[in-house]
């Protein structure tokens, strides 16, 4: 039997693979599962579980961004205006797509600041990938930006 470039090195012990891909989970998600749960809330009538936040800049984001999500910038990201959100309610985070590490950047912020995160893995570029629909805004709602923010 041939050994290929995929085989030549062994694949890991079952049991560290399962910790590995679990561990995985509790670092992201994905459009579609962000999708669904966004779907399934607005059936329900009850906001998400989590709170989603496009990381892109204000431009970017009033162009398209994911229903619901908030524009906050990683840079953004301090204790202060943090403090305003529920301490407990996840944020996911996303950025422009497999390019960028925007949602990198966001999610180590938001961890050093103790709070829950995960990154929307795929971005923009993987919610259109999926055949989703972005929102537009008419003028960039960015958190922290406003007037006296």
């Amino acid at each position: 039997m041939m050994t290929s470039s995929v085989t030549q090195t062994p694949a890991a012990a079952s049991d560290l693979a399962r910790h590995h891909f679990e561990a995985m989970l509790s670092f992201e998600t994905d459009c579609w599962d962000v999708h669904e749960s966004l779907g399934a809330a607005a059936q329900a009538g009850v906001e998400p579980d989590f709170i989603l936040v496009d990381v892109r800049g204000p431009e970017m984001y009033a162009k398209g961004h994911v229903p619901g999500a908030i524009n906050l910038l990683h840079g953004k990201m301090i204790g202060s205006r943090m403090a305003k959100f529920p301490k407990d309610k996840l944020f996911v985070v996303y950025c422009a797509g497999p390019h960028c590490n925007g949602a990198n950047k966001a999610a180590v912020r938001l961890a050093r600041l103790g709070l829950p995160v995960k990154m929307m893995i795929g971005g923009i570029t993987g919610w259109l990938d999926e055949g989703f629909d972005l929102s537009e805004a008419a003028a960039p709602e960015v958190v922290g930006q406003a007037a006296g923010a």
